[in-house]
């Protein structure tokens, strides 16, 4: 009599489609919170000094949006772009996504190279003295590029999410798309004859008001 032989026992990994939706509120997520820290890090001030050689200047202040318009034009085409992934299908979908990470690297870097950058600071300090240029001194800046930079991350984490599970999201519409298998016809109702107005309109249909709803 021979032992049964147990069989290997095999290791269950969660399904696709767990993932996917998971990953789907996660880049929504990321790309909202993202775009929405480049954004309000845009509109603070970045860099503030005063004009040298200037007695009793007052103290400029740059934004974000004075240094770099950079990092706030990418949010938006980030935020638009996550809404074109669910948009497209195959080819365009890593197209696209591969747009969303592109923007959250390009706001690292302008926040990045806009956290040491004085030109608008200077520009500002001309304007204010009537110099064609100035120089500012007492130079300071502000955390603001690096909670911008802290937004383009969760940008680029959001594009690497969609590069890796866009194609298992679902796209737009897609619930409303015919498999090609012909719909089910629903019988029609036969004409009261108490009504005329239904007898007249089965007629103009084709059919036999007596009851045989086939068209002729």
């Amino acid at each position: 009599m021979s032992a049964a032989v147990p069989h290997p026992r095999t290791r269950t990994e969660p399904a696709p489609g767990r993932s996917a939706r998971r990953s789907v509120g996660a880049a929504l997520f990321l790309t909202a919170a993202g775009a929405a820290l480049v954004l309000l890090a845009g509109g603070r001030t970045w860099v503030e000094g005063t004009a040298a050689g200037v007695r009793d200047a007052a103290r400029e202040q740059a934004t974000g949006q004075d240094v770099t318009g950079l990092p706030g034009a990418l949010a938006i085409v980030g935020l638009a772009a996550l809404v074109a992934v669910f948009a497209v299908r195959r080819a365009g979908r890593t197209l696209v996504a591969a747009v969303l990470a592109l923007c959250g690297a390009g706001v690292v870097v302008g926040s990045v190279t806009g956290a040491s950058d004085t030109g608008a600071l200077e520009e500002k300090a001309a304007r204010t003295t009537g110099l064609s240029s100035a120089a500012v001194e007492h130079v300071s800046h502000t955390p603001w590029p690096w909670v911008a930079l802290a937004g383009g991350v969760l940008l680029l984490l959001a594009g690497l999410l969609a590069l890796r599970y866009g194609r298992h999201w679902p796209a737009m519409g897609g619930r409303y798309e015919r498999d090609g298998s012909p719909r089910p016809r629903r019988p029609r109702r036969a004409p009261d004859p108490e009504r005329p107005e239904e007898i007249w309109k089965a007629l103009d249909r084709g059919e036999d008001p007596t009851g045989d709803t086939a068209p002729r």
